[in-house]
Parts: structure tokens; sequence; C-alpha cells
């Protein structure tokens, strides 16, 4: 049996509608995040902050010192980093303390973490060499336990969990060559064959699929008679027949992952390895990445907090004009910049975790907008490291070490950093993906008013609810605590952070009546308007931002751990916030994208073609995206299991 080699066709107004019928639709639980974007500062979902269990604790401290001793003893990440590769030993060392388990139920022989201490372990291990860290959290986070824990039969938990809590890597396919995050166009089809389905097809950028065990493939099941179709998630042995790895990519940045390029052609996978039903891939996909991107936010706070140690080291070392050079306002700012920040960065992680921890709280907004933040203000913060160490920021710690000075890796960390911009979703489909979000309740009363395919009368009732609901909505956004000077008083110690967050609920409510604003003067023409809604976003992130930083403040002054140096540091954080927050509020409004529109038009049309004359492209020849048609292998198969 082939699979067709005709590639699905799709407008655009399909490919949106696969991917709202992949939205979790319903709200059960409540969301800080989601209540923030209508204009309701709910301090109370997040405060008094969420704290793990004793017992969680214990089990979690006690994998993190052994992890730490690993880490200390036997990870040479100058090795990984020269040889592109992490040495099947110290993957094999992994196996051995449990690492692949970490999230795994202990039942199955996993070490049962919290979201909490998986995210700790995945910092410790990532600040030793952040290709450990992907290795890691591809395999938990997005790979085969994941989406087994979620949706899988018990029989499937039974036969692969234990596999991937001590001995198998696992890997998540789904982008293919010309599929990134319009899945609507998948290619890869699973055509059903007795009790069996039949994968063809090619998955690019495979993270630890050269390597992987196990896989979760993400394809297409034609349509028939008494079958829904759709995309379609598997769980699929590496070694099955069919199978290549057919190239290990390599990056700018995180020279020691193990992606890939996998080629399936006419592949037999049971039907029994189905996960979920037909046509529920990408519902599963987006439902495991709610909390699977919180591990892109662990690998930020790691980076910020190594830059804040490099940082302050060499600072205090490097003297110019009489006196260390943190000493120099210049210098000192960034420095103050990279240590608030880390700070929140710490804060929005722990509080997320202990969220998605906590079950209590719908967590699909504040997960995307941690992932957005940290991947955003991480590579900010490595970029000021480069900058405060000047021309040896620029070299590599390799030639540092050559010539007889401290082997620093500033400019790897800027690399490997780079990526958290585009993995599990770009800044700018974040954006997207948020803002829908954001605006799900404007959407859900009033959307029928603004789609062209609904009739009059449908329009008539639509408009009926949106009047019930915008009738009691927007008299709230008018007045709040915010404008009450005792409001958040317990935040008030010898540094105030009541102020903060009484501007953080004073501007939900203004963000909630810029949207309203918005809807109501673009309607239908709200999706294309990116620009605004990627600043709408933004402004939420940081108030989220500032909420998570106060809170942790908080939260460590009451334990008595550096709380008084906690509550400067969310001060500083907040302050700064603030003056990006009141920059993006002037940008809802006076920018300059229409203009930017027009001038895209110019060059995509050749207009400005003249602009690029003077110059000699180093490009290589060659298609911009490679074919992917069905079909066997015509190349070696580089899958390189660990025994």
């Amino acid at each position: 049996m082939s699979a067709p080699s005709s590639k699905p066709t799709v407008s655009e107004r399909e490919a949106r509608q696969v991917a709202e019928a992949a939205r979790e639709q319903e709200w059960r639980k409540p969301s800080f995040a989601k209540e923030l974007f209508l204009g309701r500062f709910r301090l109370d979902l997040i405060h008094p902050h969420p704290m793990p269990t004793d017992e969680a604790a214990q089990r979690g401290e006690e994998f993190l010192a052994k992890l730490r001793d690993f880490c200390e003893t036997k990870v040479d990440a100058a090795l990984i980093e020269r040889e592109a590769r992490i040495p099947d030993e110290v993957i094999s060392g992994l196996k051995e303390i449990g690492a692949l388990g970490m999230k795994i139920d202990t039942k199955y022989g996993g070490l049962g973490l919290t979201q909490v201490y998986y995210n700790k372990a995945l910092t410790l291990a990532g600040s030793a060499s952040p290709a450990i860290g992907v290795l890691l959290s591809a395999h938990q986070s997005i790979g085969v336990p994941q989406p087994l824990k979620l949706f899988g039969t018990q029989e499937q938990k039974d036969q692969f969990l234990p596999r991937c809590a001590r001995t198998d890597i696992s890997a998540f396919l789904l982008t293919e060559p010309d599929v990134g995050s319009d899945p609507a166009r998948l290619a890869t089809t699973a055509v059903p064959d007795g009790d069996d389905y039949i994968l063809d097809g090619v998955k690019l950028w495979t993270t630890n699929g050269v390597v992987a065990d196990l896989l979760v493939v993400m394809a297409r099941v034609p349509k028939g008679e008494g079958r829904k179709g759709g995309i379609t998630a598997f769980v699929v042995e590496t070694n099955s027949p069919g199978i290549t790895v057919e190239n290990r990519n390599a990056f700018m940045g995180l020279r020691g992952i193990e992606n890939g390029v996998t080629r399936f052609h006419q592949v037999r996978v049971p039907a029994a390895n189905r996960i979920g039903p037909e046509g529920a891939g990408l519902k599963i996909a987006l439902t495991t990445l709610n909390t699977g991107r919180l591990s892109l936010p662990a690998s930020c706070v790691a980076a910020g907090k190594w830059c804040l140690k490099i940082a302050r080291e060499w600072s205090a070392a490097r003297e110019q004009w009489g006196k260390p050079i943190a000493h120099h306002e210049a210098v000192g700012a960034k420095i103050s910049f990279i240590a608030a920040t880390t700070f929140a960065l710490e804060a929005v992680l722990d509080l997320s975790s202990q969220m998605a921890d906590e079950n209590r709280n719908d967590i699909r907004i504040e997960g995307a907008l941690a992932k957005l933040y940290a991947s955003e203000m991480g590579w900010l913060i490595a970029d000021e490291l480069v900058q405060i160490r000047g021309g040896r920021g620029f070299e590599t710690a390799a030639s540092l070490k050559a010539r007889g000075e401290r082997a620093v890796p500033a400019e790897q960390v800027l690399r490997d950093l780079r990526i958290n911009r585009i993995f599990e979703g770009s800044t700018e489909i974040m954006h997207l993906l948020i803002a829908r979000e954001a605006v799900d309740a404007h959407l859900t009363v009033a959307g029928d008013l603004i789609d062209p395919d609904k009739s009059l009368q449908d329009k008539a009732k639509a408009g009926a609810n949106a009047g019930v609901f915008y009738a009691k909505w927007l008299p709230k956004l008018v007045a709040g605590p915010g404008q009450l000077p005792v409001s958040y008083g317990e935040f008030k110690r010898e540094v105030d952070l009541s102020g903060h967050l009484r501007y953080v609920e004073r501007h939900a409510r203004k963000l909630a009546r810029a949207t309203f604003y918005a809807m109501s003067r673009w309607q239908g023409k709200m999706e294309t308007k990116q620009g605004f809604l990627g600043r709408v976003v933004d402004i939420g992130a940081e108030l989220f931002a500032m909420s998570a930083a106060c809170v942790r403040a908080e939260l460590l002054r009451s334990q008595g751990d550096h709380g008084r140096e906690a509550y400067q540091l969310a001060d500083a954080f907040c302050r700064q916030s603030r003056i990006r927050v009141e920059e993006l509020f002037g940008r809802l409004w006076n920018n300059t994208d229409d203009l930017d529109r027009k001038v895209v038009k110019g060059v995509m049309s050749g207009t400005y073609e003249w602009l690029e004359d003077g110059i000699v492209d180093p490009s290589g020849e060659g298609p911009w995206i490679a074919a992917s048609d069905p079909g066997p292998s015509q190349r070696d198969n580089l899958h390189r299991p660990i025994g």
C-alpha cells in the first residue's frame, strides 16, 4: 500500500479552522493570566504563593543533590561543545541516576518529581551543558512520557513508561520540511491497514531523533467510511523497518543536541500504539505543550544565573579609569538589569510550575507567557553579558584558555539561547497563540458578529449576547483597587512593592479597554493586526512578570530567606518593567505598522531591489525547502542508539 504523493493544499481559512479545532475550547478552571487580559487582577489566584508538599520537596532536593554531583564530576561542557556531541557515557550516567524518568510516576520506575523540581533539575543540568538540558527536556516535556501521561491508555503506560524512565530516549516529530507552525499542511500520512497503520513521510528538526528509541509521530489519517481521520499521534519504535535517520543537523548553538531528519517509508505501526482517537493529534500536542513549554524558561533561568555570576566576578576584577567597571554607571545599569530580570524569570518559572503542580488553575496562558517572556529576556541578558565582557565576550572559551585566561563561554551562551525564541513556538507564533486565548471571552460572546459565514439571525443573536456581556464587563474597567493608596498593603515593607501591584491592577484594566476598543474598531480584521496583538501580549507578559516577582519576594520574606534582598530585586525589576510597559502602550497606537506593510509590498515586488546592489551572496545553490516526497530513503541510516 502506498501513500498519496500530493501534499495537502490548504487555504488560509482552512488552516485557521484546523488550529482552532485543536484548541482546548473550554475554561474549566480559573486562570490568572486570562483574568489579567480581561482587566481583572486576581491576586488571590497566585498569592499566597503555592508551595510543594514536604514530601515532594524532600524527594526533589535529594535528586538535585545527586544531579549536582553528577554534573560537577561527569560533565565536560567544553568537550561537548568541541566535539558537538554528548558522550555516550554521560547519557548512560544520566540514565543510571534516573534523570530520564524525572517526571514519570514512581510506579513506572520514574522519580515522580513535581514540575517545580523537574524544572529546577533542568536549570541545574542546563547550566552544566545546555545540550544536556535539551536532551532531558525533549525526552520528557514533549516526548513519549508526557502525552502518554495525559492521553495514553493503561496498556500504553505499562508498556512504554518503564522504558522511558530508565533506558529509552524519546523524541517528538511534528515539523516537516514544508510544515512549521501551520500543521494543517501536514504531509506525513498514516494509512489504516488491518490492525496497523502504514506511515510515510519526512520529519525535520527531530530533537533527540538521531539517538531516540521511541518517537511520538504526528501523521494524517485519511478520512474513510466510518473513519474520522485527521492528524493523529502515534508511538513508534525507531528500529522499525522503513525508518531512516537521513541527516544529523548542525546549528549555530546547542551543538551537542542530536537533531535530525527522519524518513518513514511503509512503516508499520500497530493501532494499539495510537495515542487517543484519530484526529486528536494536534490537541494532544498543544495540551502537552501547556506545561512542556516550561522547560525553556528553565534553560533561560540557568543562563541568567550564570550571566549574573560572571558579570559580578568580571566587573569586580576588571578596572577602567581607576575603578572596577561595575562602578561605571553604563556597566552598572547592565548588571542591575541582569540581576533584576533573572530574579523575575525565576519567579515566573517557579510560580507557573507550582501552579501546574497544584492543578487548581488553568495555566495554558501562563505557560505560554513564561516561554515567550523568558526566551526574549534571557537573550537580552546574555547579550548584555557579552557587552560587559567586551572583546572577551566575543572570544571563544577555547581561545581565552589558549592564551592563559579564564575560559568563559559568554559567546556560546548567546548562541545557545538564540533558539529559544524559535523552539516550541516562535515569538511571533506565541504572540498570536496567546492573543487568541486572551480575546477568547470576546469571541465567545461576539465572534459570530465578525464571522462572514454566519447568518443575519446568528449575528443578531450574537449581538444580543454581546450586549449583555459588555454591559456587565465594561463598567468594571473604570475603577478598581489600583486607585486606592492602601491596596495590597501586605507588600509594603522596608521596600514598598504595593505600588507596583496597584500599577498592575490599573494597567490590566487599561489593557482590557485598549483591546475592546481595537476589536470595536477593526472587528474581523483584528486577526491581521499582528503588530498590535503582539504588543498587547507583551504588556500582559510584563504585568504577569511583575506580579510573580512581587509574590515571590513576599514568599521569601515570609520564609526568612533573603527577603529584604528579594524585595529590592523585585522593586528594581518592576521599575524597569514599568518603563517597558509605558513604551508598549504608546506603541499600541503610535507605530509604523501601516507604513511597514507598504514597504514590505515594495520589497516583495522588487521595487527596492536596487538596494541589494554592491554585494556578493555566499549562499550555496539548492532549493529553499528540501524535497520531502514519500518513498524509500536513498541515504545511510544515521540512527545511533545509546546502549
